[in-house]
């Protein structure tokens, strides 16, 4: 068909007319979505920043779950090195290291030695990124605040930037100075321990190379004990427990020192400098290796030297030791010797006792203990057996602060 011209003139009106709605219309389509994208779509600074808060959240979260993983990964393999260390520091578990243990020391040590110590570089680099993280959120919710102030036409307080949320501070994640001071003990043992192990030759008289190595295998497990509790691998009852093992082990050491004319401070249970002077004084005087740890030549030193004194300071020690051996064997918790020595299995015997008469297993004679083991004689009526441990009970009693003092 053939249109005339008003036709096509016709035509080409209505296109105009049509084109012109569909432009309105789109136009309006688009204005429309711009609105709704800066509504919804983090386009807006407060939307952004909401969005770069929610991103460095996620970012702490991540770094503080590796930073956890890398310290488990950390106590696991600094508690594998120490038990390594045990086999010539004896702090822990008695060995006998032979004639070949001395002269190949420590090889056995580099393996566990090299992981515990990639571990521990791996933990304080993954808590280094959790104090970054922490920081970068800190600021991220800074330009948050700033934004939702500017937003409404205020202005941010300078003073109220918020911290990370659900996150602890920057000075929790900051290695703490017992932290870094174990470290330091640690890095210096281990040069000592190096240093030990070098100087053990083929010529080394067997004793004195013993001793060298024993001084400073130990110097180095306690460096590393002390290490592993700083950096939080024990838990809440861990620490308990092993605070007041070292008190207890201290204030005997320093009883001992005192009794045997070495240390004239407090008997507090506290390793301080005195108590470590005490030590190398002993060291000195029986030319040992001066390190102010108590190794295995240290300690048979000062036993001679409390021997050698006889009188109070030896005599009451073993007979007040021997006091306790023979009320354990009366009450049939002991059949060894009565002999005056404490030994480990002493100190078993002992807490048992005191396990089975409810009060606190200490392994170290204290007044609740005689009270409960007294209270119980009594009850038994056993006459023979009372008038007996009775006795060595008193005698017990009297020389209670010299039992604790001789027992390790």
């Amino acid at each position: 068909m053939v249109l005339g011209r008003s036709d096509r003139s016709s035509v080409r009106t209505r296109r105009r007319s049509r084109w012109t709605r569909w432009s309105v219309v789109s136009v309006a389509v688009l204005a429309a979505a711009s609105v709704l994208a800066g509504c919804s779509g983090g386009e807006t600074p407060v939307s952004a920043a909401e969005a770069k808060v929610a991103a460095k959240q996620k970012a702490l979260d991540e770094a503080e779950a590796a930073a956890t993983a890398a310290s488990a990964t950390f106590c696991s393999s600094s508690a594998t090195y120490i038990t390594a260390l045990d086999r010539y520091g004896d702090i822990l578990n008695a060995t006998a290291p032979t004639v070949g243990d001395v002269k190949t020391a420590g090889r056995d040590l580099k393996e566990p030695g090299q992981a515990a110590a990639s571990s521990g570089q791996a933990a304080a680099d993954a808590h280094r990124e959790v104090s970054k993280a922490e920081q970068e959120l800190v600021a991220a919710q800074a330009e948050l605040v700033a934004a939702q102030a500017s937003a409404t036409g205020g202005t941010a307080p300078p003073s109220t930037t918020p911290s990370a949320s659900g996150s602890p501070s920057s000075s929790a994640t900051t290695p703490s100075a017992e932290l870094s001071e174990a470290v330091t003990r640690v890095q210096q043992a281990e040069n000592e321990f190096a240093t030990a192990q070098s100087g053990v030759a083929d010529a080394t008289p067997l004793r004195q190379a013993s001793q060298q190595f024993n001084a400073a295998a130990v110097a180095l497990e306690m460096a590393w004990l002390q290490l592993y509790s700083e950096a939080g691998c024990l838990t809440d009852a861990q620490q308990d427990k092993a605070a007041k093992a070292v008190h207890d082990y201290t204030a005997a050491l320093q009883q001992g020192l005192a009794d045997a004319g070495y240390y004239t401070g407090k008997v507090d249970g506290v390793y301080g400098p005195t108590t470590v002077a005490a030590v190398e004084a002993l060291q000195k005087a029986h030319g040992l290796p001066v390190t102010g740890t108590l190794d295995k030549a240290t300690d048979a030193a000062l036993r001679s030297d409390l021997t050698a004194k006889g009188g109070a300071a030896a005599q009451a020690a073993v007979a007040s030791t021997a006091a306790v051996q023979q009320t354990l064997k009366l009450a049939g918790y002991w059949d060894g010797p009565v002999d005056g020595q404490w030994t480990p299995a002493l100190t078993d015997a002992l807490k048992k006792l005191q396990t089975d008469l409810k009060v606190p297993a200490t392994g170290t004679v204290d007044a609740a203990t005689v009270a409960a083991l007294e209270k119980a004689i009594a009850e038994a009526k056993q006459a023979p057996t009372v008038t007996s441990t009775s006795t060595v009970t008193q005698t017990v009693t009297t020389t209670v602060t010299t039992t604790s003092s001789s027992s390790p």
